[in-house]
């Protein structure tokens, strides 16, 4: 399919399998890397002509974790892009990977820090620690990397603001390109939320706090709030992720990867045996006009810039929009919309108020 714009791969081996995660991830299937790189290189082949997107992000998983000369293997075989984002795990960013990687032609990190306080780390079952965070991040520097990310996770069971006020402030003095900052999300019925459950409770509480300190510390040190959980330095945005949050068509690539094509979001099957056969099993969801304009208006108000409303003002419930321009939480410009800053704090709270 030619018209491509944005690829993502899974890879989904781990060391460990943290408590809070939901994604499709395989731990103790070392043997398999391989033969799961041959799936994908398959996959590739069926779906995409090879001509160059503008965006490819590895995501996992861990795709640090998959073995070296397999992952390279998978990486030269890619189609050229602006953008090659790979996910990394502290831990295993040796300068040997940094090296290889950057050889390879990725010129984006995305390293998954969470927290720099290490009974917290031990709280996400996390396996790096904060002078893992450190060593990688300089072994990327060393490498050439001159787009690297970091993830923090906050509400954390435990968590003070005083914590979370010390992750930011070593983040920011690492000097990322871009900051991820989410707040946390346990499953119901996982094991995380079994152990942590009144404590995830009570940390509920202080959800909206933690999310202005986070806001407040990241733009007063420079970043610009350009999406809900992300913060980038002036022309660094996550060029992959904001082809999502602009309702572009994306193929997803592996095991459990999900693509929306052409009115069409399909997922492959999330069975490692099935996947590795060439079994892809998708499930298919058609979108209609009035779906995608609606995923189109709540990804697209998660940005900081004017929402161009073309084709979408049907999608919109006007008393609820009326009611939150009243309450100062949105401006109709007439072709734009956009949430004031007050509206973007409240987020998903707004958009659902005002998407019919």
């Amino acid at each position: 399919m030619s018209t491509i714009r944005h690829l993502y791969l899974h890879l989904p081996f781990c060391a460990h399998r943290c408590g809070y995660c939901d994604f499709v991830t395989a731990t103790g299937r070392d043997h398999l890397h391989g033969a799961y790189v041959d799936a994908l290189l398959r996959e590739l082949e069926e779906e995409h002509d090879g001509s160059p997107v503008d965006t490819i992000f590895l995501g996992g998983g861990t795709p640090t974790f998959t073995a070296l000369p397999e992952l390279l293997r998978l990486l030269r075989a890619l189609p050229t892009a602006r953008e090659l984002t790979v996910e990394a795990n502290p831990e295993t960013v040796t300068p040997e990977l940094a090296r290889e990687l950057r050889a390879a032609g990725v010129n984006r990190v995305s390293l998954g820090a969470q927290t720099f306080q290490p009974h917290l780390l031990r709280v996400l079952e996390r396996r790096a620690t904060p002078a893992d965070v450190e060593s990688a991040f300089g072994r990327l520097r060393e490498a050439g990397f001159d787009n690297l990310s970091l993830d923090l996770i906050y509400g954390i069971p435990g968590q003070t603001p005083d914590q979370l006020a010390a992750d930011l402030e070593r983040a920011i003095a690492l000097g990322p390109e871009h900051i991820s900052a989410y707040e946390l999300e346990a499953k119901p019925g996982t094991r995380f939320t079994i152990a942590h459950g009144a404590e995830l409770e009570r940390q509920a509480e202080q959800m909206e706090d933690y999310f202005e300190r986070v806001v407040a510390t990241l733009t007063g040190a420079g970043y610009r709030w350009y999406e809900t959980a992300n913060f980038c330095r002036e022309g660094k945005r996550a060029e992959h992720n904001l082809g999502y949050w602009l309702g572009r068509d994306y193929l997803g690539l592996g095991v459990g990867a999900v693509s929306t094509l052409e009115g069409e979001r399909r997922r492959n099957t999330p069975r490692l045996a099935k996947y590795l056969q060439g079994r892809y099993d998708r499930e298919i969801e058609l979108l209609d006009d009035g779906t995608r304009a609606r995923e189109r208006l709540m990804l697209g108000l998660r940005l900081d810039e004017p929402l161009p409303l073309r084709g979408l003002r049907r999608a919109l419930d006007a008393e609820g929009l009326a009611r939150a321009e009243r309450l100062g939480l949105a401006v109709d410009g007439g072709e734009t919309l956009a949430l004031t800053e007050r509206g973007r704090f409240l987020g998903g709270a707004v958009t659902a108020e005002i998407v019919a």
